[in-house]
């Protein structure tokens, strides 16, 4: 046989072969991988994403891998700073206190959304967070707006009622903390002397931060800083605090009735709801505001968004998935509410049903209703690249202040000590 009439053999029979063979298909190419943390929340939250997508692309596979969080932000930081990331996965969770410091630390690594994504539909305190050089990236999820929890039959026995906790300055609810511990012996909130939460939520509610929007300190000047830390003296120095070390003494503290309210974010609830026994026993107002120019009802603690790699090679189908369903699906966020108590920044999800659903645990108020309400109102500050160093500072600081150093001092000394730490 000849090498020609053999060669053309072999070319019929790879032609009859690869006519059987089905279309080489891209599918491999379409996985996402995702990284987040904590199960019952993030995970569960991004499943059912992937659940609804899959239905209009099925060709898509989507696989969310779990960390703990700490662990997730070290590898992230590792990975970009060694230009090796190849092992990064497509889309990730960062908590919006970290925001900042990932996309000034590596200006190439994320994608921007702008463009594509229709931020006028988020609370423009979420996107403010997520937007640099004039770029914005990330899909806003999760929000820590927050709300003054208080107990009912607590403030009643006080001779309290309800209304009288709605949009008051903190100086009026130390005037009723001392009412409610005079009639009651119960302390009005908990205190954690080393936790810098409250400053920060006080602080957010008038509009300011650690820093200023390009970076630089704003503290020696910071009225709403200076007014935070003179209240949490005073409400110290009048007897209306009972002492909580760390997250599980601040849930204790709620829990076993030892205080009339607690000041936190949306997710604190499932926390509330802990103790079955308090049913219809907690309500929910306003945030209280400082009594200085700026200062308002609304505040924020924690949330997270998520992130695109740009190294990606599937980085515009991660943002097409992250769009399709954080950004358009209204019955997407009812179902997170409902399942896995998550209040989105999604503004347009406010009109849902779930949102408008009574709370019985809460004397029936529409909780969820009002906390949305409060959310498109959440001042917009920018966190900077270093608010945990800032955290840590005023953290060692705080039992100084408590002992009775003066706030000008205490906060020559938060200005000093941050000023050395954050020297490029």
């Amino acid at each position: 046989m000849s090498n020609k009439r053999t060669f053309n053999m072999l070319a019929v029979t790879l032609g009859m072969t690869l006519s059987v063979l089905p279309a080489i298909s891209h599918a491999a190419d379409k996985q996402l991988t995702v990284w987040a943390w904590d199960p019952n929340f993030n995970i569960s939250i991004m499943e059912k994403a992937k659940e609804i997508y899959a239905k209009d692309h099925p060709d898509v596979k989507i696989k969310v891998e779990d960390f703990a969080k700490p662990d997730l932000e070290q590898k992230m930081h590792t990975v970009l700073a060694s230009g090796m990331t190849d092992s990064l996965p497509d889309i990730v969770l960062i908590e919006d206190y970290n925001a900042q410091k990932f996309l000034t630390s590596y200006p190439d690594a994320f994608s921007p959304m702008d463009g594509v994504v229709d931020y006028k539909e988020f609370s423009p305190y979420k996107t403010q967070l997520m937007t640099v050089n004039g770029h914005t990236y990330g899909m806003p999820f999760d929000s820590g707006v927050t709300g003054l929890y208080y107990r009912r039959d607590i403030i009643a026995a006080a001779g309290i009622k309800p209304e009288e906790l709605n949009n008051i300055t903190w100086d009026r609810f130390i005037e009723l903390g001392k009412q409610v511990k005079a009639k009651t012996g119960k302390a009005m909130l908990s205190d954690d002397p080393s936790d810098p939460n409250m400053v920060r939520i006080l602080m957010q509610s008038a509009g300011t931060w650690y820093f200023k929007p390009d970076g630089s300190l704003n503290i020696k000047d910071n009225a709403a800083l200076k007014e935070a830390l003179r209240l949490q003296k005073a409400m110290v120095d009048a007897g209306i605090t009972t002492p909580s070390v760390g997250w599980s003494g601040r849930v204790s503290a709620a829990n076993k009735g030892d205080v009339a309210t607690v000041t936190n974010g949306v997710w604190f609830i499932p926390s509330i709801k802990a103790a079955a026994d308090q049913a219809g026993k907690w309500g929910v107002a306003p945030t209280p505001r400082l009594n200085i120019a700026g200062g308002s009802n609304y505040s924020n603690s924690g949330g997270s968004s998520w992130y695109v790699l740009s190294a990606s090679p599937n980085s515009k189908q991660a943002i097409d998935f992250l769009n399709s369903t954080f950004s358009k699906d209204v019955g997407f966020y009812q179902r997170i509410l409902t399942e896995n108590g998550a209040v989105g920044t999604f503004l347009k999800a406010r009109t849902g049903a779930a949102y408008q659903t009574p709370d019985s645990f809460f004397g029936g108020q529409k909780i969820y209703s009002d906390f949305a309400t409060w959310l498109a109102k959440v001042p917009e500050v920018s966190y900077g690249q270093y608010t945990y160093e800032a955290d840590a500072v005023i953290a060692a600081l705080l039992p100084s202040l408590y002992q009775g150093t003066p706030i000008d001092d205490v906060v020559t000394q938060i200005d000093q000590q941050l000023a050395s730490q954050i020297q490029p």
